[in-house]
């Protein structure tokens, strides 16, 4: 019986260390769309300060929401998978953030 604990004992570190070792994967979470739209807005408001339909100022602004939205976005994961909650939060959060970045790109002010 002594002899079958210290197998079990050795197999147990053994795949605690090979599994230590490997990196970090990342986290599984039920928000395809999410990503991809913070990824397109991040885009217009790139294309807008090329064209120059944003000021200096304007997208500051509209990145700073933008980093907002992800760090409002990273702590609901912290959790694991978001909820039907979470994602309807982020997601006014991100259709007020395209309007700001339309409303921003279309005023008067150019850079």
């Amino acid at each position: 019986m002594q002899k079958w604990s210290k197998v079990v004992m050795a197999g147990v570190i053994a795949g605690s260390l090979l599994l230590g070792s490997l990196p970090a994967l990342p986290q599984s979470t039920n928000d395809p769309g999410i990503q991809e739209r913070e990824k397109l807005q991040q885009e217009r408001i790139q294309q807008g300060i090329k064209s120059g339909e944003l000021t200096q100022g304007e997208a500051k602004r509209l990145e700073g929401q933008q980093g907002r939205i992800q760090s409002t976005e990273d702590r609901m994961k912290a959790s694991g998978n978001l909820t039907k909650a979470d994602r309807t939060k982020l997601t006014r959060m991100q259709n007020r953030a395209s309007r700001n970045i339309y409303r921003k790109k279309h005023n008067n002010r150019t850079s």
